[in-house]
C-alpha cells in the first residue's frame, strides 16, 4: 500500500504562480511513475505531468513552458511548479502513484485562478 498526499493548492490571482508537493509513503525510487492529474469541474480528469523512477519527465503539450514536474527523493516527494497561472488552470490536481500492478490515488488539492 502506497499512500500519496497533496499540499500546495490554493487561491491565486492570473499570472501568479502556485508549487504543489505530492508526498509519498515510500520512496519514490521505488514507484515506476510519479504523476499529476487535474480535474475541472464538468470534465474529465487529465494527464498534467509524469514522472519516472529514473526521473524523466513529461509535460504535457498544453502545458509546456508553464508547468515543470520535479521530484526530491531525499524527501520521497514530486512538486509540480506552476508559473503564469490562467483561470482555465482551475481544478482539482491529483497525485498518482503508478507501481505497475497497482495505483494509488491522493485525496486532491483545489487550484483556483482568479481572472
Amino acid at each position: 500500500q502506497v499512500q500519496v498526499v497533496e499540499s500546495g493548492g490554493g487561491l491565486v490571482q492570473a499570472g501568479g504562480s502556485l508549487r504543489l508537493s505530492c508526498a509519498a509513503s515510500i520512496s519514490i525510487f521505488s514507484i515506476n511513475i510519479m504523476g499529476w492529474y487535474r480535474q475541472a469541474p464538468g470534465k474529465q480528469r487529465e494527464l498534467v505531468a509524469t514522472i519516472t523512477s529514473s526521473g524523466r519527465t513529461y509535460v504535457a503539450d498544453s502545458l509546456k513552458g508553464r508547468f515543470t514536474i520535479s521530484g526530491d527523493n531525499t524527501k520521497n516527494t514530486v512538486y509540480l511548479q506552476m508559473n503564469s497561472l490562467k483561470a482555465d488552470d482551475t481544478a482539482v490536481y491529483y497525485c498518482n502513484a503508478d507501481r505497475g500492478l497497482y495505483t494509488y490515488w491522493g485525496q486532491g488539492t483545489q487550484v483556483t485562478v482568479s481572472s
